[in-house]
């Protein structure tokens, strides 16, 4: 997890009086904004509507991968704009007007693969409608009407069509809702349809799973409650106040525990997939500034947005080139998954929304305060996703006990046994093992692990994680360890006191069989 400080150029000098923390202003998030959107110039085909990085494509393809380039910085661009009231350079404005005009050209070189069925363009509308919306005075209202018309039918592809039954479906909630906000043909049923499916996920105090099981992870916090938040600014008046009202007090309550998230140097838990959208874990923060939906100060909103953001900028991201790689820090394949391609990371445009709000806000303007962990020793009970969140003052570090997110859907689907998820705890300083084939005792490491080892070396896998209950400092969960084609139940209980955590694993297995145990 570790990696070198460096020397970044380009950005403000710090700020130590109104920034006693981490030094960082508004003007540090708008010169790495510019940072990271000019990093993307060499990329660019010619008529703008397509990026295509260098390096192993995803899934869909080079043609989904040069949509998602566009889209995603699009979002990036958006927030800039529309966070400067235009005042920009007016070739950004310009080039991403351009890419509109040649990415819904049917016939053109650059055109955008169509919305279909579960693809991976549904994504990436979402992305378009929300920087349309946020910069519409600048840009949509300025585009020539054919273009404007060619953009509606493109995104229209999702009218009628089938999203996956997960975050997904509130990209077709974005999507056909600006729709809608422009006049062009949507369906009220399925955005209607997309926001009753998130209250089947919700489980709880402010947390919501992603699709049926127990799939806890940051896509709770840059999507699931994201979302419903910037719908309900395309929506405006369409939006009923109650739903909304919801929508802002389960954030609220969010926002009261994931503020213990971040360790004092800036870090995020390293939990859960999709870890390369990096500092794209601050977007709920500063979505609860934007509507007042937060119980933290503006001075702790900045403190723990900037201390994320700069906790990368000073390892080395964005790049020497400002581009972001497919990693963590630098280059990491462990942290992606099938459907990343270069441009993936670009996701990381979320963290951009508070430049939404005002340079004179008070999210801008107040000192920073310290973070919950720069000041006390903490110890947090996370029912809904089975966690255990315990930090310490002394290191800074935050560590989660996981005994509920397994991101498994409901059985009988196959069991599997993810280093992101199936670990029984994660840190702000640690990452899970992830050596792979070859590793000692199995497949993957003993990290965080408990298994089962057979005569031949055959080591068991956690897989399915059956909470049994989180209280105080305490909690527990069981999972059935497969061994020689038997099944086996292991029993575990945490307990946590400051950086400690006792783990007491009750196995049921045969005679013979090694039992072996990791740590850190």
């Amino acid at each position: 997890m570790t990696a070198p400080h460096v020397s970044l150029t380009g950005l403000p000098p710090l700020d130590p009086a109104r920034s006693p923390v981490t030094g960082w202003t508004r003007a540090h998030w708008e010169a790495t904004a510019d940072r990271l959107l000019e990093g993307l110039l060499p990329y660019a085909s010619p008529g703008f509507a397509q990026y295509r990085l260098t390096g192993r494509a995803s899934y869909s393809g080079p043609w989904s991968d040069g949509l998602e380039g566009y889209a995603r910085s699009f979002l990036l661009a958006a927030f800039r704009i529309a966070g400067s009231q235009g005042q920009v350079g007016p070739e950004l404005i310009e080039r991403y007007a351009a890419g509109l005009a040649a990415g819904t050209d049917p016939y053109g070189d650059e055109r955008w693969p169509p919305i279909t069925d579960r693809g991976q363009p549904m994504v990436e509308a979402a992305s378009l409608a929300i920087a349309l919306h946020e910069s519409r005075p600048w840009l949509w209202d300025h585009l020539d009407d054919g273009v404007r018309q060619r953009v509606a039918d493109w995104l229209g592809g999702f009218v009628g069509a089938t999203a996956n039954d997960s975050n997904w479906r509130l990209f077709q909630v974005i999507t056909e809702e600006f729709l809608a906000s422009v006049g062009a043909p949507h369906s009220r049923a399925e955005i209607d349809g997309g926001l009753a499916r998130l209250e089947d996920w919700y489980r709880g105090g402010g947390w919501y799973t992603d699709g049926h099981g127990h799939k806890f992870d940051y896509y709770n916090a840059w999507a699931l409650h994201l979302y419903p938040i910037l719908w309900a600014r395309i929506a405006g008046p369409r939006a009923s106040p109650a739903r909304t009202d919801r929508y802002r007090a389960r954030l609220r309550e969010f926002l009261t525990a994931y503020q213990h998230f971040f360790g004092s140097d800036g870090a995020p838990v390293h939990q859960g997939r999709s870890l390369t959208y990096r500092f794209a874990v601050t977007a709920p923060l500063w979505a609860g500034a934007l509507v007042d939906a937060t119980p933290l100060s503006p001075g702790r909103t900045r403190r723990l947005a900037s201390g994320a953001l700069k906790h990368f900028a000073d390892r080395g991201v964005p790049d020497e080139h400002g581009l972001l790689s497919l990693g963590w820090y630098r280059p990491f394949p462990p942290v992606t998954q099938r459907y990343s391609g270069p441009a993936s990371p670009y996701w990381a445009s979320k963290a951009f929304l508070g430049l939404l709000l005002p340079a004179d806000h008070p999210v801008w303007t107040a000192p920073e305060e310290p973070g919950p962990v720069d000041t006390d020793d903490t110890c947090l009970a996370l029912p809904a996703p089975g966690w255990l969140l315990h930090s310490t003052a002394a290191d800074g570090i935050v560590r989660l006990v996981n005994h509920g997110s397994d991101r498994l859907p409901p059985p009988p689907a196959a069991s599997e046994d993810n280093p992101h998820y199936t670990r029984f705890a994660y840190a702000s300083a640690a990452a899970p093992d992830t050596a792979g084939p070859g590793s000692v005792g199995g497949d993957e490491g003993i990290d965080n692990h408990i298994a089962l080892i057979a005569p031949d070396g055959t080591a068991s896998r956690r897989g399915r994680i059956h909470p049994l209950g989180v209280t105080g400092r305490r909690a527990a969960s069981w999972h059935s360890a497969s061994l020689a084609g038997e099944e086996h139940r292991i029993e575990t209980t945490s307990v946590v006191h400051g950086p400690w955590e006792v783990r007491v694993h009750r196995v049921e297995g045969p005679y013979g069989v090694a039992v072996r145990e990791g740590g850190w």
